[in-house]
């Protein structure tokens, strides 16, 4: 059969890409939080050796592509991954699959990733699945300034912070410091006594439980968020929220987020050009309001 351009964008639709020169297609399966189970991977290789061409291929948005489908026997590949779990999707312009670090495992993770990434799956990914916005939108769940899965670079990123506190009173001024010595940016500097550079300091939390008197804590884990970064032809950071944000606030703050970008975007410009074209300082204060949320059912419905 010759497939028309209608089939072809259809299927596409449901998370299906067309492979280059034929008429089969790579049927994408979604990850919740990058995390897949021995039972499901076992599931997405059974499909793949019965339905496409024995391989699988894994996106950097964290899903499963598995290549060679025919285009007929996409309904029963379909069929095949729900009934044993799994979903199919994550194209066009909606949220996108979360992407998140293994924060919860990494010995530098400041917060549990994995839980964050499965909460945005369940309130974004799966509750605005049929929302459409103006463009796509990439969320990034990353668990300290190591910045391994970039959040600063996606059209809403979380990076995990954990800021030093000093205590003077306790610091015994040793000749050396162990906190001096783990700080990968050389923000901490002994003198008479301990100081952190806070413009130098990244807050990364390594230093927190470092000295062996106590006189460097930092037990709270706080949240930067980042808004507007893009990567691909076009490449900007994101823009840094001007204060971290409690673990309570992450998802509201993200929810707002995309609420102005559906309110106030143009079909076919993405978050970063929408935030640009109103003005940072105008969308961080509506976004951090949260007054858009009580707008939600309405902001919605708009076309």
């Amino acid at each position: 059969m010759s497939l028309n351009a209608d089939q072809i964008k259809e299927v596409k639709n449901q998370g299906f890409l067309i492979n280059r020169g034929t008429e089969l297609f790579s049927g994408r399966i979604i990850t919740g939080n990058g995390v897949l189970t021995a039972a499901e991977l076992k599931t997405a290789c059974e499909a793949a050796e019965k339905f496409g061409n024995g391989n699988l291929t894994f996106t950097t948005r964290q899903t499963v592509e598995l290549p060679g489908i025919p285009y007929e026997k996409i309904p029963e590949f379909k069929q095949f991954v729900t009934e044993r779990g799994l979903s199919v999707g994550g194209t066009g312009r909606r949220v996108r699959p979360i992407v998140s670090c293994k924060g919860t495992t990494c010995i530098y993770g400041l917060h549990d990733t994995q839980e964050m990434a499965t909460e945005a799956h369940e309130r974004f990914f799966k509750g605005y699945a049929d929302v459409l916005f103006p463009h796509k939108i990439k969320i990034s769940v990353g668990g300290c300034p190591n910045n391994c899965v970039k959040p600063d670079i996606n059209d809403i990123g979380i990076m995990g912070q954990r800021i030093p506190i000093v205590n003077t009173e306790i610091c015994k001024s040793c000749k050396k410091c162990k906190v001096e010595a783990v700080c990968p940016m050389n923000a901490a500097v002994k003198s008479d006594m301990i100081v952190i550079d806070k413009e130098a300091c990244v807050q990364c939390g390594r230093c927190s439980d470092k000295c062996p008197f106590g006189a460097v804590t930092g037990e709270t884990t706080l949240y930067k968020i980042f808004i507007g970064g893009q990567w691909g032809k076009h490449r900007y950071l994101g823009y840094e929220l001007s204060r971290l944000f409690e673990r309570a606030e992450v998802m509201d703050i993200i929810e707002s987020s995309m609420l102005f970008f559906k309110k106030e975007g143009k079909t076919g410009e993405r978050f970063r050009q929408t935030i640009d074209r109103v003005g940072i300082d105008t969308a961080e204060k509506i976004i951090t309001s949260k007054k858009l949320l009580d707008q939600k059912e309405e902001i919605i419905k708009m076309e």
